[in-house]
């Protein structure tokens, strides 16, 4: 299975160009998601659609908000959060056969849709907020839970013997039923397996949950190494804010494999979680013809054709028309002295919640970087039906 897996990542007649690449990201100075990538790495989805795999398993998105008890909602949430890595970060390896380069979101870009099943309808709004730096803004909600995720995310890419993806931004978890929330950083991560040309995605250094009830969750994020561990390993800790020594739960394991949690004081086994065998739920989205001409899936349809037909002509030429779309744009804007409206997010200079949820885990402002803090527009999600919570900006 490995080596028909390798094959898939790069086929024997693009060895040759895997290795000029290579040696192009070594000597490249600058951000890594700016170069051209060779077209058997090419992606035909958009990195707007990533904001899908925070809520691929609705019933465990949802599961927090019908536990009473704050310390056992705190677990839940942890069990949620490491639900969705294997989703994130390796669901594309195992369908592809490695991690593919996405394409670059252009400014306003959609993505919209809904997952039906027993945990109800839990519906997302994904949209490209900024495209000097890149920002992906999303929220995804469940009103019949009162339950909704809301948060925005950018990549810098650089490479240091292997190539390394710092992700700015963070996501905010909010349990309508208890007026709870949560602050989720996002952990480093970098591409293993370029060598041997099989690309894949490890996570590395730390993640926290923390939240307005009290608890914290550190993630430890740690690879399989040259010579021995397991890859996509990890292992967690929730405790009292502020009393970190004082552990209540322990997870342990390879977030794309199986994972326990156990109670701290008995070190018995409180629950678990096999990854590779849950079963996702599938997101339903319109069909192109009734999709808005930004929705990602419309606006990239010949590119995504080209790409899967190997017609690097087709993508080249449709990529350009895009492109030139929106130099053209962004020139207009700028004679005009306006910038692009966002259709269901807005910029703030301040967003209170986070910041206090922030300083209590060290975690770095990143406003500066994502071009301010975006958040959910109440009048568009009231129009959407969101059970919003109250912005403190």
């Amino acid at each position: 299975m490995a080596s028909k897996e390798e094959d898939l990542a790069v086929p024997s007649q693009s060895k040759g160009s895997w290795s000029s690449f290579l040696r192009s990201i070594a000597s490249f100075n600058g951000d890594l998601s700016t170069m051209t990538a060779p077209p058997f790495i090419l992606s035909s989805t958009s990195l707007v659609e990533y904001s899908s795999y925070w809520a691929e398993h609705p019933k465990l998105f949802v599961a927090p908000a019908a536990e009473k008890d704050p310390q056992k909602r705190a677990l839940l949430v942890l069990k949620w959060f490491l639900s969705t890595l294997k989703q994130q970060y390796s669901s594309r390896n195992e369908k592809l056969g490695s991690e593919k380069k996405p394409l670059n979101p252009f400014l306003g870009e959609l993505f919209l849709g809904e997952w039906k099943d027993e945990a109800g309808t839990t519906k997302l709004v994904s949209e490209q907020v900024s495209h000097h730096p890149p920002v992906t803004a999303y929220c995804i909600w469940n009103s019949d839970a009162g339950v909704q995720l809301q948060g925005y995310n950018a990549q810098k890419a650089s490479f240091s013997r292997t190539i390394n993806i710092k992700q700015v931004g963070h996501a905010l978890l909010h349990l309508a039923p208890y007026d709870e929330d949560y602050l989720i950083t996002l952990p480093a991560l970098y591409i293993e397996g370029l060598i041997t040309m099989s690309p894949y995605v490890e996570l590395d250094r730390k993640a926290y949950i923390t939240s307005t009830s009290g608890y914290t969750s550190c993630i430890n994020f740690s690879g399989r190494g040259w010579v021995s561990g397991k890859k996509n390993s990890f292992t967690a800790s929730l405790y009292k804010t502020g009393s970190e020594k004082d552990v209540l739960y322990t997870a342990e394991g390879q977030w794309t494999d199986s994972f326990k949690f156990k109670d701290a004081k008995s070190n018995k086994t409180v629950d678990e979680y096999n990854a590779k065998a849950a079963k996702t739920t599938p997101l339903t989205i319109a069909p192109l013809e009734q999709q808005d001409e930004l929705e990602s899936r419309r606006a990239w349809a010949k590119v995504a054709k080209g790409i899967e037909s190997g017609d690097m002509d087709l993508v080249s030429r449709e990529k350009s028309a895009i492109e030139n779309k929106q130099r053209d744009l962004r020139k207009h804007e700028k004679e005009e002295g306006r910038e692009w409206k966002r259709r269901y997010f807005r910029r703030v200079d301040r967003h209170e919640r986070f910041e206090e949820l922030a300083d209590k885990v060290g975690v770095e402002h990143d406003e500066k970087a994502t071009n301010g803090a975006w958040v959910f527009d109440e009048e568009q999600g009231k129009k959407l039906g969101a059970p919003l919570q109250a912005n403190k900006n």
